[in-house]
Parts: structure tokens; C-alpha cells; sequence
């Protein structure tokens, strides 16, 4: 088992996050202080989780791990997708991107939605895995609550009891959500690693 992961990610919410998901399995780290965000331009999730992990592995020269998420719209062709988190722009924040997806979904009936999580472990080196998960769901026609981060407030998982994610205490969201399920997998890759 791998004793330390350095996290790509300096979003303290997606830190305390995988934290509580890795369970004390392995010590966590924020990213390095001082190491530039990586500029997040590929295609899909894998890419941008790899580029992430691999910067970050390369500069503390220690095993990363960095996650893509994608909220995949049916009724906006599968938008905001890989630029979810840049959908209302570069430096936009979780609420102008929530506000951008109501606006455009609009009263729309066909609100089906799934988020989308790749993390990639990626070795100094670049020797590298990946895990996937994924859940589904549909957007709210407003927010609701005030927990998590991003698109939680308007995301109603279709295994839930009807609540948004942002309605949820952590737990309850791990237990179903896209991070969750994939977190699941890196640990039983981490198990079979060893001390890796």
C-alpha cells in the first residue's frame, strides 16, 4: 500500500473530499505550494487527471493523484462535459457555472444529467493507472442546499431519495457518488499494489 499521495488539487473542497474517501488508508497532501496550476487543455477527462498527476509527481517526486470530473448534460449534447469547471469561463466560480447550466437548461423536461470522475495515480516517471466512476442523474430546476462544492445544489442523483447532492452530508454522498465509486476502485488497486 502506498503510505503518502500527493493530491493535484488545491480545491480544499475536493481535498477534504478524497480524504474522508481514502478513509486513513494513506497519508494526504494538498498540492505543492508554489507549483502553478496545471493548464487543464485536453480532450477528455483522462488526459487532464494524467497531466495533473504527472506535474505533480514530477515536482515532489513523489506518487500524485488527480482527478477529472465532468457533469455530462443529455440535454445540452453532453455539455458542460470535460470544461466543467471552466464552463462560464476560465476564472469562473461554482456559482456563475451553476448559473450558466440553469440558464441554458431553461424549463427544458429532458434534464438526465451523469457526472464523471477519472483519477489517474501517476508514478515520477510517468508509469501510471487509471479508475473511472460515474452516477447518474438529473439537474434541478433551482438549487438546493448548501453542502459540497460545484454542481452539487442542482445534481439529484437517481439512487438517492430525491435530495441533491448539496441536501447531503458527506457520507451520504460518498456512498453514491461518482468520486466515491471512484475512490473505491483506487483503493482496491492501491490494496493490490503493495508498497508499490
Amino acid at each position: 500500500m502506498i503510505e503518502k499521495l500527493i493530491l493535484a488539487t488545491s480545491n480544499q473542497g475536493k481535498v477534504a473530499e478524497l480524504a474522508q474517501l481514502l478513509d486513513g488508508r494513506c497519508e494526504v497532501e494538498s498540492r505543492p505550494a508554489g507549483l502553478a496550476e496545471t493548464v487543464e487543455d485536453g480532450d477528455t477527462l483522462e488526459a487532464n487527471a494524467y497531466k495533473k498527476a504527472l506535474e505533480v509527481a514530477e515536482h515532489a517526486g513523489a506518487v500524485a493523484l488527480a482527478d477529472d470530473t465532468g457533469l455530462f448534460v443529455d440535454f445540452l449534447g453532453g455539455r458542460p462535459g470535460v470544461r466543467s469547471a471552466r464552463f462560464a469561463g476560465v476564472d469562473a466560480d461554482d456559482e456563475a457555472n451553476v448559473d450558466k447550466l440553469l440558464a441554458e437548461m431553461g424549463s427544458a423536461s429532458q434534464r438526465t444529467a451523469r457526472f464523471r470522475t477519472v483519477m489517474a495515480l501517476v508514478w515520477p516517471g510517468g508509469r501510471h493507472l487509471f479508475v473511472e466512476g460515474s452516477v447518474e442523474g438529473e439537474i434541478g430546476i433551482e438549487r438546493r442546499g448548501d453542502s459540497g462544492f460545484g454542481y452539487d445544489p442542482v445534481f439529484h442523483p437517481a439512487q438517492g431519495d430525491g435530495r441533491a447532492f448539496g441536501q447531503m452530508n458527506k457520507a451520504e454522498k460518498n456512498s453514491i457518488s461518482h468520486r466515491g465509486r471512484a475512490t473505491k476502485k483506487l483503493l482496491a488497486e492501491l490494496e493490490s499494489l503493495g508498497d508499490g
